[in-house]
C-alpha cells in the first residue's frame, strides 16, 4: 500500500504544468490573440495554481520564521495584483488621464471592502461547514440559531492594534481632497513598525503540516530554504503577470454584457486581484488550519489598507515627475470613509477573538446589499437615494453598530492593546491567558 502513496512533489509538478500555458502565452506576447474568455481561463487557471504553490511556501517557511512573518510574506505576494491594477490607474492619473485618481481609489476600496465583506465572512462560514468533518478545534459549536463560531488565535493582536490604528487614519484621508506624503508616511510607517515587531518573533515548530510542506520542512536547510524562495517567487511571477489580463478580460466580458466599466473596475477586477487570497486562506481551512487563514486575510487587510493607499501618491508622484497630491472627488471620498467604517465594524467583530456565524452573516448582508443597491441605481430601479447618500448610509450603519459592540467589549479592547504592547515590548508572553 505505501508504495502507491504518490510523493508530495508530484502535486507541485502536477500544479506547475498548469501554469505552463500562461507562461508559454506570457513569454511569446500573443495574450491578444486568445480573446476575452480564452485569456480568462487560461490565465485564471494559472492565478489557481499560483495560489497552492503560495500556500505550500508559506506554510514551509514557518520552520525557519515566525509564523506571523511567514503569513505576513504570504498576504503581501497574495494582494500583489491588487498593488499592479491600482498602480497602473495611479500612474495614468499622474500622465494626465482624467479621472484615473477617482478609479484607483474606487479599485482600491472596493478590493479592502471584497476582503472583508466576501473573505472575512466566507471563510468564517467555510471554517464551521467544513468543522462538521475536519474536526477542527478552532471551530465552536454552540446551540441556537447561528450561534456556531470560528475562535481566534490571540496572537492576532497586534494584527488587530495595527489594523485599527490604519483605520483610524483612514477616515482623516478625504479631508485634504486627496492622498498625500503625510497619509504616505503615516501609514506606510505603521506596517513598517508592524513588520519590525512580527519578524523578532521565534519560529512556530509546533503546528503539524502534511503533504507538500511537511514533506519540505524535513529537507536540509540548503534545500529547504532555496525551495521556500522558489515557491514564492515563482507563484510571485504568476500572479503578477496573469491576474491584470484575468481582471481585464473579466471587465470586457462584463461590458459586453452591459455591466458599467465603472462599476466593473471597482468590483470584478478587485475580486478577479483577490482572487488568490480567498483560494490560499480556503485551502487553509480545507486543512484545518482556520487560525492560520484568518492570520493570513487580516495581515492582508492591514497591508492593503496601508502599503496599498500609502504607496499610491508615491506612484502617483512619480509619474508626473514632480511631489503631488492624488486627488479625488466626492464620492470617492464617501467611498474611503464606508470602507473605513466597515474596517471599524469588522475590528468590532473580532476583538473578542472570535466570529460568530451571526457576525459573517451580518458583514456579508451588509456588503452584499450595498452593492446591490448601487448597481440597481446605475440601472436606473433604484432612484429614492443617490450613490453619495448610500455610501453615507452604510457609513453610519457601521460605525453606529461598530460603536455599540466596542462599548459592550471594552474589557477585549484592554486585552487586545495588553497582549499587543507585549509583542512589541517582549517583557511579556505574547499570549494572554485571560
Amino acid at each position: 500500500m505505501t508504495s502507491r502513496i504518490r510523493h508530495p512533489l508530484t502535486a507541485v509538478a502536477v500544479t506547475t504544468l498548469l501554469t505552463l500555458p500562461w507562461v508559454g502565452i506570457y513569454a511569446t506576447d500573443s495574450v491578444d490573440a486568445l480573446g476575452n474568455v480564452g485569456t480568462v481561463a487560461i490565465s485564471g487557471l494559472s492565478v489557481l495554481a499560483a495560489s497552492f504553490l503560495l500556500a505550500w511556501g508559506a506554510e514551509t517557511a514557518e520552520k525557519d520564521v515566525p509564523r506571523a512573518f511567514a503569513i505576513a510574506v504570504l498576504a503581501v505576494l497574495a494582494v500583489a495584483p491588487e498593488y499592479a491594477v491600482d498602480a497602473l490607474y495611479a500612474w495614468q492619473a499622474g500622465q494626465g488621464r482624467a479621472g484615473a485618481g477617482d478609479l484607483a481609489v474606487a479599485n482600491m476600496t472596493g478590493a479592502n471592502r471584497i476582503l472583508i465583506g466576501l473573505g472575512w465572512s466566507g471563510i468564517a462560514l467555510f471554517s464551521i461547514y467544513r468543522a462538521k468533518t475536519s474536526g477542527d478545534v478552532a471551530v465552536e459549536h454552540n446551540d441556537g440559531f447561528l450561534n456556531d463560531a470560528v475562535l481566534l488565535d490571540r496572537s492576532i493582536a497586534t494584527e488587530v492594534f495595527f489594523l485599527a490604528l490604519a483605520t483610524l487614519w483612514a477616515f482623516f484621508v478625504p479631508l485634504n481632497g486627496g492622498i498625500d506624503a503625510l497619509d504616505m508616511l503615516i501609514l506606510v510607517g505603521i506596517y513598517v513598525v508592524y513588520i519590525g515587531i512580527v519578524i523578532r518573533g521565534d519560529p512556530d515548530e509546533e503546528e503539524a503540516h502534511v503533504g507538500v510542506p511537511a514533506y519540505l520542512q524535513k529537507t536540509p536547510a540548503f534545500v529547504r530554504i532555496p525551495s521556500v524562495l522558489a515557491l514564492f517567487g515563482y507563484s510571485g511571477f504568476l500572479i503578477l503577470t496573469a491576474v491584470e489580463p484575468f481582471a481585464i478580460g473579466l471587465e470586457h466580458i462584463g461590458v459586453d454584457y452591459g455591466i458599467p466599466e465603472f462599476f466593473m473596475i471597482q468590483w470584478v477586477a478587485p475580486l478577479a486581484s483577490e482572487s488568490p487570497e480567498l483560494i490560499v486562506t480556503a485551502y487553509l481551512v480545507n486543512k484545518a488550519r482556520t487560525t492560520a487563514a484568518f492570520n493570513a486575510l487580516i495581515s492582508s487587510k492591514l497591508n492593503q489598507w496601508t502599503l496599498l493607499i500609502g504607496t499610491l501618491g508615491i506612484v502617483f508622484s512619480i509619474s508626473q515627475g514632480a511631489y503631488g497630491v492624488l486627488e479625488f472627488n466626492q464620492k470617492q471620498a464617501a467611498e474611503i470613509w464606508i470602507t473605513a467604517a466597515q474596517s471599524f465594524f469588522a475590528l468590532a467583530i473580532l476583538i473578542n477573538f472570535r466570529i460568530s456565524m451571526r457576525e459573517a452573516v451580518a458583514l456579508l448582508v451588509l456588503f452584499v446589499s450595498q452593492v446591490l443597491i448601487e448597481y440597481l441605481h446605475i440601472q436606473g430601479v433604484v432612484e429614492f437615494i443617490s450613490t453619495y447618500d448610500l455610501l453615507i448610509a452604510y457609513t453610519a450603519l457601521y460605525m453606529v453598530v461598530g460603536s455599540a459592540m466596542f462599548l459592550a467589549r471594552m474589557d477585549d479592547v484592554r486585552t487586545v492593546g495588553r497582549i499587543a504592547r507585549a509583542n512589541a515590548t517582549g517583557n511579556q508572553p505574547a499570549v494572554d491567558s485571560d
